[in-house]
């Protein structure tokens, strides 16, 4: 725990860049149309807080604590959520950019993921159980020893992975989609 506590604080149009964002312990604070990127979050925790139009492209997220967070149409390129603090993690995204992502080895059941653009994402050995992927692009992400089971990809589409190397059991796929799951088998379906 830091030893700074905010509650309940608004940060609008704020340039983290400029003036870093204290580490503290962040609970129920919203932060709208922030720039955060190429800055370093590690440390901070931020429990049910909300993110909108804010830009985490690249931000450092070292022993970063986010729970039963949300973020709103926020650009999260290339940020490494593998390497987050993983006790109680826990957020959903909503037409947010996670291009380059990393949620290598997480257990991250139930995330929503709700009109994202996850391409080359890293969830390779995440633990992706009852998560959503609803109206998401997942071109080139990486599924292997990934736990699918549950999971709902039937609006989403561009996935391409090998039931064989991961668990789908009861997974939800569209019959226009369910080709991703036969490219090892290098088939012409028409």
């Amino acid at each position: 725990m830091n030893s700074k506590f905010i509650c309940d604080k608004e940060y609008t149009g704020e340039d983290f860049i400029k003036n870093s964002l204290e580490i503290a312990d962040y609970e129920n604070c919203t932060f709208s149309n922030c720039n955060f990127s190429n800055t370093d979050l590690s440390n901070n925790s931020f429990v049910e807080c909300i993110f909108v139009n804010c830009d985490f492209s690249n931000a450092g997220l070292k022993q970063t604590s986010f729970r039963e967070v949300k973020f709103k149409n926020c650009k999260l390129l290339g940020l490494r959520f593998d390497e987050c603090d993983v006790f109680l993690l826990s957020f959903q995204f909503e037409e947010c950019n996670l291009n380059f992502s990393s949620f290598y080895q997480l257990n991250i059941q139930k995330t929503i993921f709700d009109g994202c653009k996850l391409q080359e994402v890293d969830f390779v050995g995440t633990d992706l159980s009852d998560a959503i992927f609803s109206n998401s692009d997942l071109n080139k992400a990486v599924f292997e020893n990934t736990n699918l089971e549950k999971a709902d990809f039937r609006s989403s589409y561009n996935y391409s992975f090998d039931p064989e190397s991961n668990r789908v059991t009861k997974a939800k796929f569209s019959k226009e989609e369910v080709i991703g799951l036969l490219y090892k088998y290098n088939i012409e379906i028409d």
